[in-house]
């Protein structure tokens, strides 16, 4: 997948935004003001394309066994998060996007009950 392609699917989920907040380079997707997504510009210009992406701890480590291109996530919680490099070719895009809603479910279900109700209104 490409970044537009990544993109795209990020911004089509529901109540979610894309900023940068932190520098001119990281973009950050946010489901009702949460990250759930976060990619560097910059590596991705460099040839290192790359998403770091929420996932349940047990499952995190699953797919650092399981996948050589998911490793703990850079500059991030690495119990919570993983980065998933997309140009090696050892993922298929269908795994990518199934990647990116499980970040976005689990952060989802992080929320109060009074944000995940605004959220099923959107």
């Amino acid at each position: 997948m490409d970044i537009e392609q990544i993109r795209g699917y990020c911004l089509n989920n529901k109540g979610v935004t894309e900023d940068f907040p932190f520098d001119e380079h990281t973009l950050v997707f946010k489901v009702l003001g949460k990250m759930y997504a976060l990619i560097s510009l910059k590596k991705w210009e460099e040839g290192e394309a790359a998403i770091n992406l929420k996932a349940n701890p047990e499952y995190a480590l699953e797919l650092r066994e399981s996948y050589g291109s998911i490793r703990a996530g850079y500059h991030m919680n690495k119990k919570h998060w993983n980065t998933v490099y997309l140009k090696e070719g050892e993922l298929k895009p269908e795994l990518i996007k199934s990647l990116i809603d499980h970040s976005y479910e689990m952060v989802v279900q992080g929320m109060t009950k009074k944000m995940q109700s605004k959220l099923e209104e959107l």
